[in-house]
């Protein structure tokens, strides 16, 4: 018995209406391949230039821990040298004791090299700082 039959016809041989959705399927799944193909070539491609910071953080406790890293990678920890990161994760393990913890300001040079900064995030990270922030330079008005 066919799904749908033509009022005049009430022969065997009657319309038999029905969507064939394998076309549409096929469809959707080669929007899909290229959605997902396409996707993260667009993401990576995006290029990003870093903000001005607009202001400036400010720790009204006074309780907070300075670590420098000057333009050739040197680094300091609250203006006593380091020299290196060993010797400064020593330094960071003795803070990050103390409780209440205190907050760790990083101010690195703009031009340090970028895995020495990345070196004193990781530290910090393993020593348990919840509290860290980097220093910017307000934007210009």
């Amino acid at each position: 018995m066919p799904l749908y039959s033509c009022p005049d016809s009430d022969a065997e041989d009657g319309w038999l209406v029905s969507i064939n959705t394998t076309p549409l399927a096929d469809v959707m799944l080669v929007l899909l391949v290229i959605f997902l193909i396409t996707l993260p070539v667009y993401s990576a491609g995006v290029n990003v230039s870093l903000p001005v910071a607009p202001a400036r953080w400010h720790d009204n406790s006074g309780k907070h821990v300075l670590v420098s890293v000057d333009r050739l990678g040197n680094l300091y920890f609250n203006n006593a040298f380091a020299p290196d990161i060993q010797v400064l994760s020593s330094m960071m393990g003795k803070i990050a004791s103390q409780t209440p913890q205190p907050a760790l300001q990083i101010r690195a040079d703009v031009n340090a090299p970028y895995a020495y900064v990345g070196q004193v995030i990781d530290t910090a990270q393993g020593h348990g700082f919840s509290h860290v922030s980097l220093s910017t330079e307000p934007a210009e008005k």
